[in-house]
């Protein structure tokens, strides 16, 4: 099944939430929480991203950020993110595979 295109409106603010591969509970310790906000930061710090509010629990993350009219800010800080938390917990577990969910569950999107 192909992806719903993502739309991009420039100067908006987005809602991003991300949960955690078939749901489980890989962010249940403050060690994996804190992980996640020191790249949170750093994204900030390397594209400049506009950090409104965000939250992190056991299994998804909510994360608001102001769009700074650059295209590549959100997607590249998502990117970092999302992979150096996944890569860290993966590696300090001994675990391999998908950290997070994909972008849509089976049968939801186009038909």
């Amino acid at each position: 099944m192909a992806r719903a295109k993502r739309h991009y409106i420039p100067g908006q603010i987005w809602h991003i939430t991300h949960r955690c591969h078939k749901r489980e509970f890989l962010l249940k310790f403050a060690k994996d929480k804190r992980r996640w906000l020191q790249w949170l930061y750093e994204a900030k710090k390397r594209y400049g991203l506009v950090i409104l509010n965000y939250t992190v629990t056991s299994n998804h993350i909510h994360l608001l950020v102001a769009d700074d009219t650059d295209r590549k800010t959100i997607p590249n800080s998502i990117k970092l993110i999302a992979g150096r938390t996944g890569q860290e917990y993966n590696q300090r577990k001994n675990r391999k595979g998908a950290f997070w969910e994909d972008r849509l569950e089976k049968g939801v999107g186009p038909s």
